[in-house]
């Protein structure tokens, strides 16, 4: 027991004196590892992590949106319908509401409006997320101007700032008064811009929906389960977009690891060749071999994934997060909840450390195998 411990821990003082004798090199290729294991994983974790978010904020979100279209296009739908679905059984409660985009052309940026529940919104009176306050200069008792569909300007006071805390999904957000939303968007009285449906059974909501269609062809019920399929569709996409961005990144990764496997250089054949010459086996040279690639694969490793972390859920991914995220004027200022999940670092792990390990194996194993006299003379 003691002589194999002895044997293991003078094959790690060899491997760790190998190392620093081509530190250049080691460090240069090490830096290359880190690299690709940081942007793999930075793009994993930002994905995974918006898209945690969106399922968190589209909880709350209705079970069905029903929509009216018209020549295929989105368009306003009367408060009739809603009493129609509302009479469906199954459905327990039918919400007309008002939301809408502005642009403003002073600052090019897209606000969103919306007319809160019925009694909370004072007319003349709006309340804006912290992106439209940053970006308009703006605070409590300042005046928001905006231009209507008729070309009239109005003036809203601004009542309050909304908290930081719900900046990821109120930052472009204006809060106004229903009659305020219908004169700055000229929308006639008793029309909504879709309707938000409950159903009593979650299970019905597809029947429900179906009968919504047979007693209105003109609409399109949209169900919670579909908007989740979506937003996940579209990080998945985004995601992959930018590991085929970063595809030189990867090439490189993919010809460091070739490299390794097409065969050692005259220096390293020549320190094996001695090495069995003085009594070291092959299974001794191996082992030397495999806790080099293991010292450089795994300090890569926990760096690479070390810098990710911090990079997304600390500084908010600079680097990805305009592409993932989509562009945009307003950007709201938040910090994803740190989750990594085991899963995730099996597939990094595996995606980088294996072929690494195995690539530094594969030639040292051919060059243990031959004759040292052969060996050292290369």
């Amino acid at each position: 027991m003691n002589r194999s411990l002895e044997r293991q821990r003078n094959i790690l003082d060899f491997t760790l004196a190998s190392l620093l004798r081509r530190k250049g090199k080691n460090l240069s290729l090490l830096a290359i590892y880190i690299f690709i294991v940081f942007i793999i994983a930075s793009v994993t974790f930002f994905t995974t992590a918006l898209k945690r978010e969106a399922l968190l904020l589209l909880s709350e979100a209705p079970e069905m949106v029903v929509q009216r279209l018209s020549a295929g296009r989105h368009d306003l739908i009367s408060h009739d319908y809603a009493e129609g679905i509302a009479a469906i059984r199954g459905v327990t409660a039918v919400t007309p509401r008002l939301w809408g985009y502005y642009f403003d052309p002073t600052t090019g940026a897209n606000y969103t409006l919306l007319v809160p529940p019925a009694g909370t919104a004072v007319p003349g009176v709006v309340t804006v997320g912290a992106g439209v306050a940053r970006n308009l200069g703006l605070a409590a008792d300042d005046l928001l101007p905006l231009r209507s569909y008729r070309g009239e300007s109005l003036l809203y006071t601004v009542e309050a700032v909304l908290s930081s805390e719900s900046e990821l999904i109120a930052t472009d957000l204006v809060l106004m008064a229903a009659g305020d939303f219908q004169q700055l968007f000229n929308m006639p009285p008793g029309f909504a811009v879709d309707l938000a449906v409950s159903v009593a059974n979650p299970r019905e909501l597809a029947t429900v929906a179906g009968k919504i269609v047979e007693r209105y062809p003109d609409t399109r019920p949209i169900l919670k389960s579909e908007i989740l399929r979506t937003y996940d569709a579209i990080f998945d996409w985004r995601g992959g977009m930018m590991i085929v961005l970063l595809m030189a990144a990867v090439f490189s990764f993919l010809v460091f690891a070739w490299d390794k496997a097409a065969g050692l250089s005259a220096e390293e054949r020549r320190e094996i060749g001695i090495l069995k010459s003085i009594g070291w086996e092959t299974g001794d040279v191996l082992l030397l071999k495999f806790w080099e690639g293991c010292a450089v694969s795994l300090s890569a490793f926990c760096l690479g994934v070390l810098f990710a972390f911090v990079h997304v859920f600390v500084f908010s991914a600079p680097i990805f997060a305009p592409a993932l995220k989509g562009w945009a004027v307003i950007y709201p200022a938040f910090r994803l909840t740190p989750e990594v999940s085991p899963l995730q670092l099996a597939i990094l792990f595996f995606l980088t450390v294996v072929p690494y390990t195995v690539a530094t194996i594969v030639p040292s194993w051919r060059a243990a195998t031959i004759d040292p006299d052969a060996a050292m003379r290369q």
